[in-house]
């Protein structure tokens, strides 16, 4: 199969007003055309600079190219990456060259009338356990999971007594057996790190997510065993597998989560598997009960744990993506359909 076109769209976010990065950046969705009349979808993020990448400079680059196998698709990442390398490297770009690599995975996935899961190595696990961040715990304890995340960003020492309150309430509902998780957000230091792994020590947390931000590698690794054995988690920003290169030298953390839609997609994803893999270090992808990072948790050795935000499935006019698997008695899994199995609403597609 050629390329003969690709095109990205960005289904602006509604709701605007709390001056947060998703408000302007958001998800892309990306399509990819082919002269076999097959056509891949892919998410990517960066929002209308991600797009105006994707349908301008990638796009370029693209178009013409043969997509036949996993290794041209490879071949492909590199030559994107290598082209966009001077403005690139990181940031809305990688974002951007996400949605394109997921794409031509579902599109080789959808011309072989094989699951992206199966492109991968096939399927390691069945269903996966979820872990439910946020929304109503009586909703999320309803829906069976046995692992919460709950946000805890740092504003003042009030805050201590609050995550007692918040991990208190967790344990309660969910018993001592279930995960139980804070993403700080990158607002903690290592002051309120230490006090709140002693504040926490009954609840037993599994992990603080997101601790600090990506670019105090040294600061993580010097706190990391002075928090045990309370993991540090984080990489939701980190792009590509060579900002995980330089987490792996510098032993900053104990659990990787990579989002497959923002690090390079499937074929950066499974680079940072195997790096993961070399250094013994655990990966369980941000987002990883959407479906671009649930065939890569059900293909290979990623922790049996994907991340799901229950208020997504009340449906509206946000949503974006059809037939997207949800969690039922607390786990999920990808379908069996070709590709990613998912495709956009008409209007993005």
């Amino acid at each position: 199969m050629k390329i003969t076109d690709v095109k990205a769209v960005y289904p602006s976010r509604r709701n605007k007003g709390t001056g947060a990065w998703q408000e302007y950046y958001w998800q892309i969705v990306v399509r990819v055309e082919t002269d076999a009349g097959v056509t891949g979808y892919g998410y990517g993020g960066g929002g209308e600079p991600g797009k105006l990448i994707v349908n301008g400079h990638l796009r370029d680059a693209l178009v013409g190219r043969s997509i036949g196998s996993v290794d041209e698709i490879r071949r492909v990442w590199d030559h994107l990456y290598y082209k966009s390398l001077p403005y690139g490297r990181g940031g809305i770009t990688i974002m951007a060259l996400s949605g394109i690599d997921l794409a031509l995975w579902d599109l080789l996935g959808k011309a072989e009338g094989r699951p992206v899961y199966d492109l991968i190595g096939g399927l390691k696990k069945g269903r996966i356990r979820a872990y439910a961040t946020g929304g109503d715990l009586s909703r999320v304890r309803d829906l069976g999971y046995t692992a919460v995340k709950r946000s805890h960003k740092w504003q003042s020492a009030a805050d201590y007594d609050s995550a007692v309150a918040q991990a208190a309430r967790c344990r309660e509902m969910f018993g001592r057996d279930a995960l139980l998780m804070f993403d700080c957000y990158m607002s903690w230091d290592a002051a309120v790190a230490l006090r709140m792994r002693e504040a926490l020590d009954e609840y037993a947390p599994y992990w603080f997510e997101d601790l600090v931000t990506p670019d105090h590698l040294n600061e993580l690794a010097e706190l990391r065993p002075r928090l045990a054995p309370v993991l540090l988690a984080g990489g939701e920003h980190d792009f590509a597998h060579h900002a995980f290169a330089a987490i792996a030298r510098a032993g900053a953390l104990d659990l990787w989560q990579p989002d497959i839609t923002w690090c390079g997609g499937i074929t950066a994803g499974l680079r940072i598997v195997d790096l993961a893999r070399s250094h013994g270090v655990p990966v369980c992808p941000h987002r990883g009960g959407e479906i671009w990072g649930l065939h890569l948790i059900a293909a290979t050795d990623c922790m049996d744990l994907a991340e799901t935000h229950p208020d997504r499935w009340s449906g509206g006019e946000d949503a974006v993506l059809l037939d997207e698997p949800v969690v039922s008695e607390g786990s999920i899994a990808p379908t069996d359909r070709p590709g990613f199995g998912v495709t956009p609403r008409p209007e993005y597609a």
